[in-house]
């Protein structure tokens, strides 16, 4: 059974390039054997991830996150059984929301930086889309 988990968390250290290029080299290598796909977006110190594959592949990855102390205040904002994966060409996609053009985030919040914990999760998941349907989304792995 396919699922969905969208979860936002807050950066423990202040973040950093390395910080992040670590992460991603991690869910390349590791992801596609688990059969785990998803994006990652941050702003700041925050990050938003989507993780979607098997149910018990998923929540062992989200119970992993909530223990790794480079994650602080990691909340789940939306989880759903799936027919079919909406990020699927991705094993971990990327985006800067930093660099994503403010009326975007006024779309789905009341003001224009990103605040997923303040948000309903649907909202999130609504901007997320847009952006790949912007392209905004950097990292696509075949």
């Amino acid at each position: 059974m396919l699922v969905r988990l969208l979860y936002a968390s807050r950066a423990a250290q202040p973040y950093s390039a390395d910080m992040l290029d670590v992460i991603m080299a991690q869910s390349h290598q590791h992801n596609p054997a688990r059969g785990l796909t998803g994006i990652l977006c941050h702003s700041g110190d925050i990050f938003i991830q989507v993780l979607e594959g098997g149910r018990a592949e998923v929540s062992a990855m989200y119970n992993s996150i909530v223990r790794d102390p480079r994650h602080q205040n990691v909340e789940l904002l939306h989880f759903e059984e799936i027919c079919e994966r909406r990020f699927a060409n991705w094993t971990m996609g990327q985006v800067n929301l930093a660099k994503v053009n403010p009326s975007l985030l006024l779309r789905f919040s009341d003001k224009p930086v990103l605040d997923p914990f303040s948000i309903r999760g649907t909202a999130t998941m609504a901007l997320l889309e847009e952006l790949i349907a912007t392209a905004a989304i950097v990292g696509r792995c075949h």
